[in-house]
């Protein structure tokens, strides 16, 4: 029932219309969040080359279908819920259903809990919808983990007074001979339906919409299909091995997607900005089946800044349209001039400008020299020598698994430890689910045959023996991605604890310098975790309070294949805003100085970060040491992410020397290696 607070249904649906409108009218808008200004003159982050805040953008004539950009993927997510709820309740102001084409995976799970919110606090009513899903693995039964069915119900369904007999998600359970007259049955259901009123999409890195794998014609319809390598990679994670993807899935056709009234393409993250900008930008083909879209007369990309990074208005606006031009728009100009051109940033000549179209960033300046030297200056100024850092200060070190620290930040970590701060290295997560079964097999061998050594007696042996046999049975006969008992979960994360502690010794740190959270979130013995809560923001504001940090390092690489980063970010952003407005005592009240980290996933960008640090080659050898130490992550890790084949110490190696050897490029000293951080006071 509504609340009785709540507004009524007809303010709430002309509510919900006029922000759409408002919406709707920008133009291809970006939207954009507020900075925060607080402390801002602090910074380095405010030195003349920075990111100034964000500005209203248009589309340009590369993009060949609308798109729209956020700041904020929770922004995004909240955006796309508020034009289905409008949906929803214009056709139940005349009596009709909603139809709705639904995805599944990480990316849309933000609109559903927000539609969610709004069904238990705002009263939306669900009875007149009708859901189709996109697609579903085959075989695949409806109650298995990874079953989209158990997904939709979990993440929607079960939260929402849908009919269920107005639920539609094709089945993986049926025979092969009877897949074809169930294909059909689909999209006649859909056409009884009425057609979809709005589809809701995602894109894999393929570039595919739904299962439609590279190779898909536009007029397709529900089918089975086999599916890409591209795609198993990346659902490898979801199923403990790329071994364990089905090969085949059952989707909605191109031409079914395309028949709906409305499309909506969400993206988040790095790693989809380069097919992003195929599917946006490049003429629609059967390589790119997102590309499309192009041919739909009321479809939009939904991106994230980082999603949408590739495009050609994000990445060198300049050569699209006029721009204002600021000082952190000439850094970033000049820097791609440099690199498009080969040549160090104080060898570039005025010709150079004008053969890359800017022309109006040259007549800001008396002279192109006075630029150049300015950004090159700039740059200099950021290099942070060692002996530079801040030195016998509180440290946090936010490490959301068990190795970002050494990965991401090992250079760093070795210097705070030479400088003599006072560091807390927090995990925040167990990292136990990326575990191998095989690891734990060892361990208990080794228990077993040291149990004399140790000193075990009879009686503890026999215990011991009782529980290894039932975890080596459990191990032996589990299904894929089956929930593990909380013994064998916990054995894992030991596994992963005692591997940190090993690697923050090696730059002269012990157990009493490491923290393991064990953030609840994380804590469900799948690859899929529940969402941030109150019990995780709390943990993370305990440890704030009883450290005081001065600094404190963030992962701000968002793009791990099942969210984590991104979700331990959210955690920490929430308990830093409790943490600054309950320290007014603080002789700081701007709180602590933030360092945001990257590593894993990519690198900042040489015009977005503020500090990069030199390292030396044994610097980086013995970062590498320290990344070794996690031995249940090397040779092949759990979950390595489809886009990148290296292993984590390979990755890390190769960035710092490519960042080292992009600053050489520019003219800037040549170091052995690099590595690159953001240091503001707020999180984005």
């Amino acid at each position: 029932m509504r609340p009785t607070a709540a507004p009524s249904r007809s303010t709430t649906l002309r509510l919900r219309a006029r922000s759409l409108t408002i919406i709707q009218s920008t133009d291809y808008a970006m939207a954009t969040d507020a900075a925060s200004s607080e402390s801002s003159a602090r910074t380095q982050a405010t030195a003349p080359f920075t990111e100034g805040p964000s500005h209203t953008s248009h589309g340009t004539d590369y993009e060949r279908v609308p798109v729209l950009i956020f700041d904020d993927p929770g922004e995004m997510a909240t955006r796309v819920a508020l034009r289905i709820a409008t949906l929803i309740e214009e056709r139940q102001a005349v009596g009709q259903s909603a139809v709705l084409g639904l995805p599944t995976g990480s990316t849309p799970i933000g609109v559903y809990q927000e539609l969610v919110r709004m069904h238990q606090e705002e009263g939306l009513d669900f009875s007149n919808v009708v859901t189709f899903n996109l697609d579903e693995y085959y075989p695949m039964e409806p109650e298995s983990l990874q079953s989209y069915h158990r997904f939709m119900h979990e993440n929607l369904f079960d939260h929402i007074n849908i009919p269920p007999e107005q639920i539609h998600i094709p089945r993986g359970d049926i025979p092969q001979d009877e897949v074809e007259r169930h294909c059909l049955e689909y999209e006649h259901a859909i056409t009884k339906a009425g057609g979809i009123d709005l589809q809701l999409l995602g894109i894999g890195r393929s570039g595919h919409v739904g299962f439609n794998e590279p190779g898909s014609g536009a007029k397709t319809r529900t089918r089975l299909i086999i599916l890409d390598e591209i795609t198993r990679k990346d659902a490898a994670s979801d199923f403990f091995g790329e071994e364990n993807v089905p090969e085949e899935a059952i989707t909605m056709g191109v031409g079914t997607i395309l028949d709906a009234n409305e499309i909506i393409l969400m993206a988040t993250g790095e790693h989809k900005g380069p097919i992003v900008r195929r599917a946006v930008e490049e003429p629609p083909t059967r390589e790119v089946t997102a590309s499309y879209l192009q041919e739909h007369a009321n479809a939009t990309f939904y991106l994230d800044r980082a999603a949408a990074g590739e495009l050609t208005r994000e990445k060198t606006p300049w050569r699209v349209r006029e721009v204002e031009w600021d000082a952190q728009k000439a850094k970033r100009a000049v820097i791609w001039l440099s690199q498009k051109t080969g040549k160090a940033i104080p060898r570039l000549e005025p010709a150079d400008f004008y053969q890359h179209q800017l022309h109006a960033l040259v007549h800001r300046y008396d002279h192109v020299d006075d630029l150049a030297r300015e950004v090159f200056d700039d740059l200099r100024q950021r290099i942070t020598y060692p002996e530079a850092l801040f030195s016998g200060d509180r440290v946090i070190v936010f490490s959301p698994h068990p190795d970002d620290d050494v990965i991401s930040m090992g250079g760093m970590l070795d210097q705070l430890v030479r400088n003599d701060n006072e560091i807390t290295v927090a995990y925040m997560t167990n990292g136990s689910v990326a575990v191998f079964d095989a690891d734990v097999r060892r361990y208990l061998r080794f228990l077993k045959m040291s149990a004399s050594a140790l000193g075990l007696s009879e009686d503890a042996l026999n215990d011991f023996e009782t529980v290894r046999d039932a975890l080596i049975t459990f191990m032996e006969t589990r299904e894929p991605g089956e929930v593990a008992p909380e013994a064998l979960q916990a054995i894992k994360a030991y596994v992963r604890y005692s591997e940190a502690v090993a690697a923050i010794e090696v730059m002269g740190l012990d157990a009493e310098h490491a923290r393991f959270l064990d953030m609840p979130f994380y804590k469900t013995g799948r690859i899929r975790k529940d969402p941030i809560g109150e019990a995780d923001v709390q943990v993370v504001l305990d440890l704030l309070e009883e450290v005081n940090p001065e600094h404190i390092f963030v992962a701000g690489d968002l793009s791990d294949p099942h969210g984590t980063h991104r979700m331990c970010y959210q955690a920490i952003k929430a308990a830093l805003a409790r943490y600054r407005d309950t320290s007014a005592e603080s002789a700081d009240p701007s709180g602590p100085q933030i360092w945001l980290y990257r590593g894993a996933w990519q690198e900042w960008e040489t015009h977005r970060a503020n500090i990069f640090l030199p390292m030396t080659k044994s610097d980086l050898d013995r970062k590498v040491e320290a990344i070794f130490k996690h031995e249940s992550q090397k040779d092949r890790a759990m979950f390595p992410g489809a886009y990148d084949e290296r292993e984590f110490w390979q990755r890390a190696r190769d960035r710092n020397r490519d960042t080292a050897e992009t600053l050489n490029a520019l003219g800037l000293p040549e170091f052995y290696a690099a590595e690159a951080y953001v240091k503001t006071y707020t999180m984005p």
